[in-house]
């Protein structure tokens, strides 16, 4: 295939490509730094990548863009709701994680996620028994999304009542950060603007009712621990707190709900995976660190910029200039992985890029391995002969958080919900007198 640089480039955007981008991955390869005339420069291999993770030359903050590559970027002017610390550098940054990280997990609470798990198995074991009397569901509609949600929901202490409500927030919000190199006018671009400043201000008022909500009457969920938590550095202000909760609410589902999807489609296509996995539940570790790699949520990380000049793969990125990092080609770099292109779930020294690497690596990845492999686990073991009814499915038109919009599957039956028959057989939650 002979394209210019340019077009290649484009293509990374282009929904045409959603279904199956690593094509234009591959190619873009061949060159692993490509720089599209005035446009954003693209690293494309594994090692350049990682290295640029873990530099700190290479800035977060969109404000040390140049004024060429900061014009391109989308309107984030709502000041109620500003960037949250994924888009800051140290120590900003730094002291913003801390703060957010101490109510989550290890080191600060090292038992919170280890004492979810019951409750986790249980949402998922629940959803799964809703599938009851169907033959076939929307995996997304019936079950990858509602099982986040629901997660972060009772994490957070946001009443379940309200999830259609930021449902709309997350979406408008996620949409924004698709790059868009084409330079052609957009005559819908000024009505997207609209509706997501829009949504940013009504997630901020929802969320600052909630704080304060927090604030008189704490409770044992994560917001009232960001609310009322002080340490050697203090408390966040009410705007950190707010950018803080937005991020927690729209990327502690966001990424899951394509995780479980992906998987599961991954497993769909590889009957033989799936068979094993039915009859080896222990082998989902290794698998989602493969589904990681081989069909990550997140495909690239926009909008990173030098505070000097860097050299890497014999290109010189100017201070200022715009950079587009390329986790999912990188994942698929023969350079790092043999045989990149093939799914196999016990491959060695998976050291992939799923969840990014360095400073601003996903600190809520504990969380959504385990949401991950409990809900693949499940699926696998009580759905009877699952198929596909469309492949390739209907891909959401972000680039960015990359997922199908819908995975249509059919199914012959369900096996018993193990989780429910050791409630029912013992569990503090059964009746006095053993009824369920």
């Amino acid at each position: 295939m002979t394209q210019t640089q340019g077009s290649l480039v484009r293509q990374i955007t282009d929904y045409a490509h959603r279904a199956d981008p690593y094509p234009i991955y591959a190619e873009l390869r061949k060159t692993p730094v490509v720089h599209d005339e005035e446009g954003p420069y693209i690293v494309s291999t594994y090692w350049e990548i990682h290295g640029l993770l873990h530099d700190p030359r290479l800035s977060s903050d969109a404000r040390n863009l140049d004024p060429q590559a900061a014009s391109e970027l989308p309107e984030e002017d709502d000041p109620g709701l500003p960037p949250s610390f994924l888009k800051l550098d140290p120590p900003e940054h730094d002291r913003l994680r801390r703060l957010a990280t101490a109510p989550f997990g290890p080191p600060h609470t090292p038992r919170r996620l280890h004492e979810m798990r019951g409750e986790l198995t249980r949402i998922v074991g629940e959803l799964i028994d809703g599938f009851e009397g169907r033959d076939r569901i929307d995996l997304v509609d019936h079950f990858s999304y509602p099982f986040p949600v629901t997660v972060i929901c009772r994490l957070l202490g946001v009443p379940r009542e309200d999830e259609p409500r930021f449902h709309a927030w997350a979406d408008t919000l996620a949409a924004s950060l698709d790059p868009d190199p084409d330079p052609d006018p957009d005559p819908d671009a000024a009505e997207r603007r609209r509706i997501t400043r829009q949504a940013r201000t009504e997630l901020a008022t929802y969320l600052s009712e909630l704080i304060e909500e927090r604030r008189r009457a704490p409770g044992d969920d994560m917001l009232s621990a960001l609310v009322s938590g002080a340490g050697p550095e203090g408390r966040m202000s009410r705007v950190e707190l707010l950018s803080t909760a937005a991020l927690l609410l729209v990327a502690g589902h966001e990424t899951t709900v394509n995780l479980i999807t992906n998987g599961m489609l991954t497993l769909l296509r590889n009957p033989d995976v799936l068979a094993r996995l039915r009859k080896d539940p222990h082998l989902v570790v290794p698998l989602v660190e493969e589904v990681l790699r081989f069909d990550p949520p997140v495909q690239m990380l926009p909008r990173r910029t030098p505070l000097s000049e860097i050299d890497i793969a014999g290109v010189t990125i100017p201070q200022g200039a715009s950079v587009w990092l390329l986790l999912a080609s990188g994942n698929r770099d023969p350079q790092r992985f043999p045989d990149p292109d093939r799914f196999d779930p016990q491959r060695r020294d998976n050291q992939h890029l799923g969840f990014g690497s360095g400073i601003h690596s996903c600190f809520g990845a504990p969380l959504a391995r385990l949401e991950a492999q409990i809900a693949l686990t499940e699926l696998a073991r009580r759905l009877d002969e699952p198929r596909l009814l469309e492949d390739p499915p209907t891909y959401r038109r972000n680039a960015v958080l990359r997922g199908p919009r819908h995975l249509p599957l059919a199914f012959e039956g369900l096996r018993p919900n193990r989780s429910a028959n050791r409630s029912a057989n013992g569990s503090p939650n059964r009746s006095p007198n053993g009824s369920r």
